[in-house]
């Protein structure tokens, strides 16, 4: 029995199916292209639109920019003749400040230089305000608080020349502080107690005792009082009031003095008092104590002679001078 082969299965559509395929591909790429290729065109559509509207709010931005530019411009010129107003204000105070500014020339000059110099000058002023407060008011609590104020300026200087400066100083503080609270002030507390005890004067002369008098004197001093009368002192009321107020218009004028420290005005003034407290009350031992303390105050020299004032400053000058020499 003769075996039969069996047919060859057909293949065309095999053949077919590959082409297929290829055009499927070809054609699922083309249509993924074209989509990707729309996506790329809106994004760049949507990519210019939005550069156009970031253009014009660039432009709206310009524009605004603009604007405050020229309100900027205008407030500029406001400020220019502001500035204007304000230069001419200021050329009107430096001329009020010329003093000012011929001070700083004296500091910037060579001679003064230097913190030191400012220091010297500041100790010159108070050295010399303190001279002024004791020869001329006898402020001697004033000229106390600038001589303080000097030692502390004097102290600040780091310089080894103004040791015998300082020295100087001390010297002159102690002779200021040995006189107390001054001549002027201590006499014219003396001076108020002793006008004060006028009044324990006796305004009559001490009469005599009964072993003192004659026989008639003690016979009529029942009926009559009989007192011894002196012909320089004043006995009628209107007179001794007179001369009451001429006493405190000469105690007024003695204190004028004591204030002006004038010891011509003080010693006449006060030979003024001595005679009218001769004409007011009668010879008693009051009445001399009061006059010796009358003299003793006509004595006192209103403006007492201190070697070490000014000492300080007379020294500081010098250094100054031979610092400025050339």
């Amino acid at each position: 029995m003769n075996d039969v082969s069996p047919a060859p299965t057909p293949r065309r559509p095999l053949r077919w199916l590959i082409p297929l395929a290829v055009v499927g591909v070809l054609a699922a790429a083309g249509w993924f292209g074209y989509r990707g290729w729309q996506a790329q065109q809106q994004q760049a559509h949507q990519a210019r639109d939005d550069a156009a509207r970031q253009l014009t709010a660039l432009q709206d931005s310009m524009e605004a920019l603009r604007r405050d530019q020229r309100a900027n411009a205008r407030s500029i010129q406001d400020a220019a003749a502001t500035n204007r107003v304000l230069r001419d204000e200021v050329l009107g105070l430096s001329q009020r400040n010329a003093l000012l500014e011929e001070n700083l020339a004296r500091l910037a000059d060579s001679s003064r230089q230097g913190a030191q110099a400012l220091r010297r000058e500041e100790a010159e002023l108070l050295l010399s305000q303190a001279g002024q407060r004791m020869s001329h008011a006898d402020d001697l609590d004033g000229a106390r608080r600038l001589y303080a104020l000097a030692a502390g300026v004097l102290e600040s200087i780091d310089d080894p020349a103004y040791l015998n400066l300082r020295q100087a100083l001390i010297q002159e503080r102690n002779a200021v502080d040995a006189l107390g609270p001054g001549v002027r002030t201590t006499t014219a507390n003396r001076l108020t107690q002793w006008a004060a005890s006028l009044e324990q004067l006796p305004e009559q002369a001490r009469a005599a005792t009964d072993a003192e008098q004659p026989w008639w004197q003690q016979l009529l001093s029942p009926l009559v009082e009989i007192r011894p009368a002196d012909a320089s002192v004043l006995v009628a009321r209107s007179e001794r009031l007179a001369a009451t107020d001429s006493l405190q218009i000469e105690l007024s004028l003695a204190r004028a003095a004591l204030e002006r420290g004038d010891d011509t005005a003080w010693q006449q003034a006060l030979d003024r008092i001595d005679g009218w407290l001769q004409r007011l009350w009668p010879d008693s031992p009051q009445r001399q104590q009061h006059r010796a303390e009358l003299k003793a105050l006509r004595a006192v020299e209103l403006r007492p002679a201190l070697p070490e004032l000014g000492s300080t400053l007379q020294q500081l000058r010098s250094m100054r001078a031979a610092k400025e020499s050339p």
